[in-house]
């Protein structure tokens, strides 16, 4: 895999330019040459470094001078400084200007590439350090993917011949299948496992903030921009950014993802210079896009550029070998957060009504439910009556909500359930979603709310209605 490093060499030798520029670009990194300060400060203004190897002497200027204008321009360059006429006072003076190191001419090639290379881990160090990596470690717990069924190890197999390859990746299915957790697999299998794998949610972040939130923007660049912020394609560089529900995706953005997709580069929100990152895309989404592309609201060039490679996930009605192990993990998970010393398991009534549910929710729906049933059980063994209370056993292809309860079978009488008002508006968004086969904002636009409401109703009423 290539990775993409760019490094300047500002040195008035030519002989020694050359040198170190041939044996940097066999390890792999992009090298640019200046001989004058005049040269290396139009470089630095054109265009991104992630380090510079700085002389101390230049025909028409000193290289400390120059550090802190470097430094300015693009604060997390490092800098190595290069002098055939060292001394202490100008080393101790190279570093407390900023610069990360400081070597003696002639330089042992082998030592400059160590210092080098320590020089970028301490630039990645520092763009850890702004924050946006907090999400890796929020998002990236065990990786667990449960069931026995012959679609899902059919699906595991597939996932992990992709993972080896470095094209795009499209993840379809319906909401709650787990698509997230098969992006992280599409990671934690690939040779990027070792590198950041950042998450972003694109109907819910504001059309307005999408641009900067993706590629960063530069202090000053609008109002509240009181300093430099990382985008999440900078932050995911040689790892993996994984854009779910892409289909939300503002169509006036679509056209700059794809300029991205097919150079690598980007540039900050306010900033003119054009940066450059490593990073593997994988996107999911619920709805056609081959339908979206004909009603005008996705490219059809990007969705090209973006399904490269495609995972289909099956819903969970399709995969019932899967939906006993998954409910037994659910319970499980329970019985070690210390809820209960004996642990939780299913009745023989309650495993025969969840395999003859058909689990609109998916996997999501069936953790809901997990939860709902350990809440009411009281014991360890979880009932029919811990699912769906007051309700009698289901019957395969018939709602739940219009079944008789045991009682009312008994007594001769059909009175409907009571439903409360948040019962009745949970199952109205769901029935609106599933119309609109996912898509949240023309959900929103039926049900006379804005979209950061309904996030706020899906968060509110349970994920398994997503």
């Amino acid at each position: 895999m290539k990775y993409y490093h760019k490094i300047l060499i500002l040195d008035d030798e030519e002989e020694l330019r050359a040198i170190i520029a041939q044996r940097l670009n066999r390890r792999g990194y992009e090298v640019l040459e200046a001989g004058t300060a005049k040269e290396g400060m139009s470089l630095l203004q054109d265009s991104f470094f992630d380090a510079v190897l700085l002389d101390l002497r230049l025909p028409d200027g000193d290289g400390l001078m120059l550090l802190p204008q470097m430094k300015q321009r693009q604060p997390d360059l490092q800098v190595v400084m290069l002098t055939g006429h060292g001394t202490v006072e100008s080393a101790i003076e190279a570093m407390k200007t900023g610069a990360f190191d400081y070597l003696m001419k002639p330089c042992n090639l082998s030592e400059l590439e160590i210092t080098l290379q320590k020089a970028l881990e301490q630039r990645k160090l520092m763009l850890e350090n702004t924050g946006l990596r907090q999400v890796v470690n929020r998002q990236n717990p065990e990786l667990q993917i449960i069931g026995e069924s012959e679609a899902l190890n059919s699906l595991k197999n597939i996932t992990r011949k992709i993972a080896q390859a470095d094209a795009p990746v499209l993840i379809q299915g319906e909401s709650g299948t787990g698509k997230e957790l098969f992006a992280r697999a599409l990671h934690v299998w690939s040779p990027r496992s070792g590198q950041a794998y950042i998450p972003l949610n694109s109907g819910a972040i504001p059309e307005a903030l999408m641009e900067s939130e993706l590629f960063g923007y530069e202090k000053g660049a609008f109002t509240g921009a009181s300093g430099t912020k990382l985008g999440l394609v900078e932050m995911a560089d040689r790892g993996t950014l994984f854009l779910d529900e892409i289909g939300e995706m503002p169509f006036s953005l679509q056209i700059k993802l794809l300029r991205f997709l097919e150079t690598g580069e980007f540039r900050r929100v306010g900033d003119n210079r054009l940066r450059r990152v490593d990073v593997r895309i994988v996107t999911a989404t619920n709805r056609d896009l081959k339908q979206e592309i004909e009603e005008g609201r996705f490219r059809q060039d990007l969705f090209y550029r973006l399904n490269g490679l495609t995972l289909s996930l099956p819903p969970l009605r399709e995969r019932k070998g899967d939906i006993i192990p998954l409910a037994q993990h659910f319970l499980d998970s329970y019985h070690k957060k210390g809820l209960s010393e004996e642990g939780y398991w299913l009745s023989d009534e309650g495993k025969r009504a969840l395999l003859n549910y058909d689990f609109p929710g998916n996997v999501r729906e069936l953790a809901h439910l997990m939860e709902r049933a350990l809440i009411l059980a009281e014991g360890n063994e979880i009932h029919l009556q811990d699912f769906w209370p007051d309700q009698a056993p289901h019957r395969e292809g018939e709602p739940l909500a219009k079944q008789e309860t045991a009682s009312q079978a008994q007594e001769g009488r059909s009175e409907e359930l009571v439903l409360t008002l948040a019962d009745i508006e949970r199952e109205y968004i769901l029935k609106i979603l599933r119309k609109e086969k996912g898509n949240r904002t023309r959900a929103a636009r039926l049900l006379g709310i804005s979209v950061r409401n309904l996030y706020r109703k899906i968060e509110e009423y349970g994920k398994d209605i997503r």
